[in-house]
């Protein structure tokens, strides 16, 4: 069986998803293609299972203000691990039944479920149909990464794909790799009551490069549970069908390992050869970000969008790629679009953002700026709240003040990053956001200390009051 196409799109997550807006909006003809779980792995098994989870535990946690606050009984509340999870699967489910609900679960047979590959430059093998089309959108997403010799442990090593169907928790576990992902989930079972230990075979912890905000972060997380930094991490059988885990001379035996190294994109099974596209250094298609066209045989109209292209792995960025990819594809002219200001955060406690350039970025440019800091120790607002850790760092061109990056753990730092993040989108500079209104007590303080710290360092300072316009 056969089919002609105005557009094929690969893939039936948030990317390939939001792709399929533009194409159905400029009246094309489609086939979605997706043999695997359906929903998004936003709404499986990423951003909101997890953010449930972290919740449950950041309400558990502040119990521990209680005494402090003159509330009695905090020594009374407990977990109930198999009602948590339970929690975080209706939740789970609530939201994949969102998306299903509106994305695929009436679309008939511009849907095919079957895994695709290319058998040409314009033409894909889905299942028992031959699909051609006039242009491709590859929106296969991603799998976490787990070493080969780790997978022999079964189901007692974790990944995102798993954790969320526990029936329980488990007494105690460790997890290896303390980006974002295994920081927010390290975190949030550590004060649900499992013995935790977090491993990383780099200092960095979140893919922070400032090393004084990485320092914060590392004293307020390290509170919390043990943290084996600048080792790789060795899993071998321990006693009583537990798994014994060596990071340096460190050693702790426990019942599950999260493993939280990274995601490796699924573009094995795609037979990319026939599209006449190859791979770089990195394993991935070079491409256009402003395009998302993808280098491949002359004639092809090939696009990528989401996390299989490896660039910016963050639902934003995928909904920006997929639409972007989705014009395209829909057109017979390619549209270049600007980028927005990257924005990521992890929703640990305290909130870890980066906006802009990274610390290394701007060192690697030889970038003349400098850093407006401010503690979130003295702020009242923080304080008031039993969470005044952590450190803000705003990097502001030397000579004129424009805002560069920032790099932050702060509480509410979800809020923050936003902030500075549209003031950078709309290429304000110090002195002008100094000029907007910060009410008090706010934790928006803190960048009102932060600027007014850069401020001082700005080569070219206006005369007049730096609050005032």
């Amino acid at each position: 069986m056969s089919r002609k196409v105005d557009v094929a799109i690969i893939g039936a997550g948030s990317a390939g998803l939001y792709a399929l807006s533009q194409v159905r909006h400029a009246g094309r003809s489609f086939a979605l293609i997706d043999g695997g779980e359906l929903g998004t792995t936003c709404a499986r098994v990423g951003c909101m299972p997890s953010k449930v989870l972290i919740q449950v535990a950041e309400d558990f946690h502040h119990r521990k203000l209680f005494e402090r606050e003159g509330i009695d009984g905090a020594e009374e509340l407990s977990v109930d691990g198999e009602a948590v999870m339970e929690y975080v699967q209706d939740l789970r489910d609530h939201f994949v039944d969102q998306v299903l609900t509106t994305s695929t679960d009436e679309m008939g047979d511009e849907f095919i479920a079957a895994h695709a590959h290319f058998t040409g430059t314009r033409t894909l093998q889905a299942g028992e149909e031959t699909i051609e089309a006039d242009a491709i959108v590859i929106a296969t997403g991603s799998t976490p990464v787990v070493p080969r010799a780790w997978q022999a442990f079964g189901d007692r090593i974790l990944t995102t794909d798993s954790l969320f169907e526990l029936e329980d928790l488990p007494a105690s576990m460790a997890v290896i790799g303390l980006g974002v992902i295994g920081m927010e989930l390290g975190q949030a079972l550590a004060r649900l009551g499992v013995d935790l230990v977090g491993i990383d075979i780099g200092e960095a912890l979140c893919h922070l490069s400032d090393r004084e905000v990485n320092q914060a972060l590392h004293d307020a997380v390290a509170r919390e549970f043990p943290l084996w930094l600048g080792h790789g991490a060795e899993i071998e059988e321990g006693d009583n069908g537990l798994l014994r885990v060596r990071a340096g001379e460190n050693v702790k035996e426990v019942e599950k390992v999260l493993v939280c190294m990274g995601r490796r994109p699924n573009l094995d099974s795609l037979n990319l050869e026939a599209a006449g596209i190859t791979l770089n250094e990195c394993g991935l298609p070079d491409f256009d970000p402003h395009t998302m066209r993808v280098q491949a045989a002359e004639g092809a109209r090939i696009y990528i969008a989401g996390d299989v292209d490896g660039e910016r792995p963050i639902l934003h960025e995928a909904g920006d790629e997929g639409r972007i990819a989705g014009y395209n594809a829909a057109r017979e002219t390619d549209t270049a679009f600007g980028r927005k200001v990257p924005l990521s955060i992890t929703f640990c406690d305290p909130n870890v953002v980066q906006v802009g350039k990274t610390r290394a970025e701007l060192d690697a440019e030889g970038a003349d700026y400098v850093i407006g800091a401010m503690k979130m120790a003295p702020l009242g607002r923080a304080l008031i709240l039993g969470r005044n850790r952590g450190l803000i760092h705003l990097y502001c061109d030397r000579q004129d003040g424009r805002l560069l990056g920032a790099a932050l753990c702060a509480v509410r730092g979800e809020n923050l990053g936003h902030l500075l993040a549209w003031s950078m989108e709309q290429g304000l500079g110090v002195f002008d956001m100094l000029h907007m209104p910060f009410y008090h007590p706010v934790v928006e303080e803190a960048l009102q200390g932060a600027l007014r710290d850069a401020a001082r360092q700005i080569e070219q300072k206006p005369d007049r009051p730096w609050d005032l316009k």
